[in-house]
């Protein structure tokens, strides 16, 4: 069983990897992987679904270079997320590694699933008559009113949630009204189950928002319409969870008649810049993160500032 460490350093048990999609996470963890006698913890939401592989950026064989990857297809894509049982995974996944003598490298951009694996975190239960009743108002009256709720009731989780995200706001009140606290109240502090070292990739806004528009470009010239069409056929649409993902959503719009698909493309692009700036904002609000330079410079040095920076922390 895992147990909080104290704040003395030692020699970090974990390596993370976090910061913005596109910013070169990936290729960062696998570097070090490969020099530690590392494996990869993923540690991105969408890309735990099966078949989720184009519009998630997720590695193949090739790119992973020999270095075993966990936590990749774990779910079908009708299958609503649960950061909880995603942290039971995860802390499975690190145990092991870590009583083989392998070092856990965990990466990816989705903030709360980082916090849910490395950080002190418990998940309130769930109420079903709660759940149903607030599923069916956001049904009827949509999430504005939802949002509006919340921000008398618990300002701060309004503020992190963004106001279309109905699925969201439903837990937050269920949450608010099984359990008589703010949302908030429940979100991890920085008390760390593991001795680790973060790593953020940082990359300047303007190169950052052209990798992400290269990127769209790159996955539908890499067939994502075609994926998007046959996980539509293996239930896409009726997932809560991955119907949302970016890019699929889009291309689940397009594919329906709702807009036309060099809309979906742009506004693909358009909503995955968004994305990068809130996952940014999660991660900076962490003073354990330490951040090195991403950009097109310092891309070939990455890995070895990484190293560099294990070493001092090792001998500090």
């Amino acid at each position: 069983m895992t147990v909080p460490v104290s704040a003395s350093r030692r020699t970090p048990q974990v390596i993370a990897v976090v910061g913005p999609t596109a910013a070169g996470k990936s290729d960062l963890a696998v570097g070090l992987a490969r020099h530690l006698g590392g494996e990869i913890v993923n540690a991105d939401s969408m890309q735990l679904y099966a078949g989720m592989d184009i519009g998630t950026a997720k590695l193949t064989p090739a790119e992973r270079r020999g270095v075993p990857h966990h936590l990749l297809d774990v779910w079908d894509v009708t299958v609503a997320a649960n950061v909880a049982d995603y942290q039971r995974l995860a802390r499975a996944e690190i145990d092991r590694l870590l009583a083989a003598g392998r070092v856990p490298v965990l990466v990816g951009g989705s903030g709360l699933y980082v916090r849910a694996a490395l950080d002190v975190m418990e998940f309130p239960g769930t109420d079903p008559a709660v759940r149903a009743r607030l599923e069916a108002e956001l049904a009827d009256r949509g999430p504005g009113v939802l949002h509006a709720r919340l921000g008398v009731t618990d300002p701060d989780a309004a503020r992190a949630i963004l106001p279309s995200n109905g699925r969201r706001l439903v837990r937050a009140l269920e949450v608010i009204e099984i359990t008589g606290r703010p949302f908030t109240a429940h979100l991890p502090g920085h008390e760390a189950v593991y001795d680790t070292l973060q790593i953020g990739v940082d990359v300047a806004r303007p190169e950052l928002d052209a990798r992400i528009t290269d990127r769209v470009d790159r996955m539908w010239e890499a067939g994502l319409v075609d994926e998007v069409r046959a996980l539509e056929a293996a239930g896409l649409r009726e997932g809560r969870t991955a119907s949302r993902a970016l890019g699929y959503q889009q291309v689940l719009a397009a594919l329906a008649g709702e807009c036309a698909e060099d809309v979906a493309r742009a506004e693909t692009v358009r909503a995955t810049k968004r994305f990068a700036r809130r996952q940014d904002s999660w991660f900076r609000r962490d003073p354990r993160v330490h951040w090195l330079g991403g950009g097109a410079a310092d891309r070939a040095e990455l890995t070895s500032s990484a190293l560099a920076l294990l070493e001092r922390a090792v001998t500090a």
